[in-house]
């Protein structure tokens, strides 16, 4: 039997894999080119700030990368391999930004624990229980500075009386809706439930190892709390004359109302949040606004770019 040759102008087959590791930059660029007066300005305010104040928001940012990956861990029974895992939650922060809140990270931490060799029922199930955890520390760190420190923040200016109604209106129609369609597709009724049942198994079973539930719960409070303190650090850099507390108190305030927002990685939402909670605090809108972009180049801009690169690395590697 003869060999059979291609044609010369035949081009040759690009694998798939190859293409994955090139979208990520692709969308940083185009994010990039989108946002480019945010860059320029943001950049701007960087250079009329305090530098060491800038270093310790720095650091705070990159600790977050370290209690996410703790967090992870303490999500799910299997031990993953610590040096990837915190790679993949550097690059699962890049993912974070280019896709709607909470999809980038979400699916590159799948994928990760999938190949690791956890299946994917108890997969899903340590997500979900992250996502618990951080919703549930978040708040209640919130809510303990605000016993702690009751005027610490102006909650009319962030949220105006003739909006409540309809938010609150516009939530309980979203519940009814989600409940009447889980009650009327049995083929969906039966996925949920089974999905809780492994849920609640996994979340039993982590909790009857002390190190893996310490990991889940101080992880997931030292990340809030680490971003928070990023922003205080980025406001004594920019001289805001607010207390750090009140700064603190102003970022968990304004996450937890975009967390529903779903833009990629709340690029646009977050910042006008920041901005109002920071003014309601009682900054200057003219440095709050500051303030707030010289945060987000610290903690969205600076590490797009190596966090996709990571990302690309990853895939190309087959580690997720």
């Amino acid at each position: 039997m003869t060999a059979v040759r291609l044609p010369l102008g035949l081009p040759r087959r690009v694998p798939v894999r190859q293409i994955l590791c090139l979208v990520p930059l692709a969308l940083v660029l185009a994010v990039a080119v989108h946002h480019r007066s945010v860059l320029a300005e943001g950049f701007g305010r960087l250079e009329s700030a305090e530098w060491p104040w800038l270093a310790a928001a720095v650091g705070a940012t990159c600790l977050t990368w370290v209690a996410a990956a703790f967090t992870r861990q303490g999500a799910v029974m299997q031990r993953l391999p610590a040096c990837r895992l915190l790679a993949t939650q550097f690059a699962a922060g890049a993912a974070n930004h280019l896709l709607p809140t909470g999809l980038g990270a979400s699916a590159v931490n799948l994928r990760f624990m999938t190949v690791c060799g956890v299946p994917l029922a108890r997969s899903s199930a340590a997500l979900a229980l992250y996502m618990l955890a951080e919703s549930i520390t978040r708040t209640v760190l919130l809510l303990a500075l605000l016993l702690a420190f009751p005027d610490a923040l102006h909650t009319g200016g962030l949220v105006p009386a003739s909006a409540t109604g309809p938010v609150l209106l516009a939530a309980a129609g979203a519940v009814c809706v989600a409940v009447a369609v889980l009650l009327l597709v049995r083929r969906l009724r039966t996925a949920v439930s089974s999905f809780l049942r492994t849920a609640l198994r996994e979340a039993r079973s982590v909790h009857t190892r002390p190190a893996r539930a310490l990991a889940l719960w101080g992880g997931s409070l030292a990340f809030p709390a680490l971003q928070a303190a990023g922003l205080a650090a980025v406001g004594q850099a920019l001289a805001l004359p607010v207390p750090p507390v009140r700064m603190a108190v102003a970022y968990l305030a304004a996450t937890l109302a975009v967390a529903a927002v779903p833009t990629p990685g709340g690029i646009g939402s977050v910042e006008a949040a920041l901005v109002v909670a920071l003014v309601a605090a009682g900054g200057p809108v003219a440095v709050a606004t500051a303030v707030v972009l010289a945060y987000r180049i610290i903690t969205v801009w600076l590490p797009l770019l190596p966090g996709a690169l990571t990302l690309g690395a990853l895939v190309r590697l087959k580690v997720i």
